[in-house]
């Protein structure tokens, strides 16, 4: 039985299907091609018979009405029309008003059947073997004759048994060739599906570079290639920024870890006073705040990653959020000598989670007093787009602003960007806390987008689902543009 998976295999295979049905198919409409073919070529002949019948019965209706009373010569005219037509079985007879045989060229019971009354005056029936056609004669002074003309229809037979036998031969044929031409056509058609299961072997998590070729037909295994292509991207580009951040993250837990192990191995070389060590334990304590930020940074960043950072909805007085934040970093700005300014703030709810979206707010204002200068400001203000229901949360800044080619990278994990914008080298954070603030606003069902140039600060603005309001009903309050 080694064999009997591979055959099972084979018999279950695509290419083994599609032969299997187009044999099918093919057969069955050639079943039904002959089976017409047949029938019409009976119906044809038949048809012509008649014609021909008909056309020897006037004649012999014809020659009845010029030779009458001379039945001699009228049964002569119908012996010679017979004996032209001997291949056919052409036979002739002429009765009487009554139905009564009076002259026949045949002598087989069949043709010599008692005529029954005549509806019309030509009238074609099929009797046995015989086809039959019935004329009357119509001639002033002549009786009203009746003259039938029969031929046998053995030669519609034949000629339909001849055809017969040569659609049995070319189905024979057909039965031979219609799978081994399936076959060949089944295998051409799953060709390029062989070489898409054949490259998606190969790929593996650490050689994501190749990709399904594309043959430019532009059929539906073209698109099947460019759809798998698009999601090899994908995975491609998930997993180099999966590994970047692990990379990325072992970098900034080292740091913190680094330094615990250092204080630690310093409190352990020599005896201390209880000032040194409680100055090095604070150190350690700071570090492991660090740390543990760190971690929790992480972690949420590993939830939305698997979509488990799910917010829970609450009407959320976005406004109070605000004011809430402002006052918080209040003292941190005046330290820095930044101005910290509210725009308007009229009462807004959104549904959301407080404390999520309160981290957003505060992620974005600290963000703008690490890059702010001495002098600059920044402002916080809140939009109602009405038009499509959205609340825009609006923090922006006096600072150098954002370098081109960083603005589309600022909201990548553990980007930094330019150090000539941070204020000083402590400031620059560990390029967490925009990616966590994209994370946090997407699970809120909102976007968030920046807009820079160097020179003229940047301007984060955050969209949010208004609550209880229809989108895209009511009148937009055009949205400032951007300083």
């Amino acid at each position: 039985m080694p064999f009997a998976p591979r055959k099972s295999s084979f018999f279950r295979s695509l290419r083994f299907r599609l032969t299997a049905w187009n044999t099918a198919v093919v057969l069955l409409t050639v079943s039904l091609a002959f089976v017409f073919v047949r029938e019409g070529l009976r119906v044809a002949l038949l048809g012509e018979t008649d014609a021909i019948l008909k056309e020897d019965a006037q004649e012999v209706a014809l020659a009845v009405g010029e030779l009458y009373p001379k039945m001699e010569a009228v049964y002569q005219e119908m012996d010679r029309k017979a004996r032209g037509h001997v291949k056919r079985g052409l036979f002739v007879q002429l009765f009487d008003e009554q139905g009564k045989l009076l002259l026949s060229t045949s002598d087989e019971s069949d043709a010599q059947t008692r005529l029954q009354p005549m509806r019309r005056p030509v009238e074609i029936s099929t009797r046995g073997r015989y086809r039959l056609v019935r004329s009357v004669v119509r001639k002033p002074g002549v009786p009203g004759f009746v003259v039938r003309v029969g031929t046998t229809l053995a030669h519609i037979d034949a000629d339909v048994s001849r055809l017969t036998d040569l659609m049995t031969i070319a189905g024979a044929a057909l039965l031979l060739l219609a799978p081994l031409g399936g076959f060949w056509l089944a295998g051409r058609a799953t060709h390029p599906l062989a070489r898409i299961i054949t490259t998606a072997a190969r790929l593996r998590p650490s050689h994501m570079e190749e990709r399904l070729p594309i043959r430019g037909v532009g059929d539906q295994l073209d698109k099947l290639s460019s759809t798998i292509n698009s999601f090899l991207d994908q995975i491609a580009d998930y997993l180099a920024r999966n590994r970047e951040f692990v990379a990325n993250a072992a970098h900034e837990l080292r740091s913190p870890l680094a330094a615990i192990r250092s204080s630690v191995d310093v409190a352990l070389n020599a005896k201390r006073s209880t000032a040194e060590y409680e100055d090095l334990l604070g150190e350690i304590v700071e570090e492991c705040s660090l740390l543990s930020t760190l971690v929790n940074q992480l972690l949420l960043l590993a939830e939305s990653d698997v979509g488990r950072l799910k917010a829970e909805r609450h009407s959320v007085r976005l406004d109070q959020l605000v004011e809430t934040s402002l006052d918080m970093f209040r003292g941190a700005a005046e330290e820095r000598e930044v101005e910290l300014m509210a725009g308007d703030l009229r009462p807004t709810t959104v549904l959301g989670e407080a404390g999520r979206l309160r981290q957003v707010l505060n992620n974005l204002i600290d963000n703008g007093l690490k890059f702010t200068p001495a002098g600059g400001r920044i402002r916080v203000a809140l939009l109602e787009k009405r038009e499509t229901g959205q609340i825009v949360l609006r923090v922006s800044d006096t600072g150098p602003g954002i370098a081109p080619k960083d603005l589309p990278h600022v909201f990548d994990r553990f980007y930094r960007g330019d150090k000539s914008r941070h204020r000083d080298e402590r400031s620059c954070g560990n390029g967490l806390g925009l990616s966590i603030c994209q994370s946090i606003v997407a699970d809120h069902d909102g976007e968030i987008r920046v807009q820079s140039s160097p020179g003229q600060g940047a301007t984060f603005e955050v969209l949010l689902p208004a609550a209880g309001a229809p989108a895209g009903l009511l009148d937009a309050a055009p949205a400032p543009s951007v300083a």
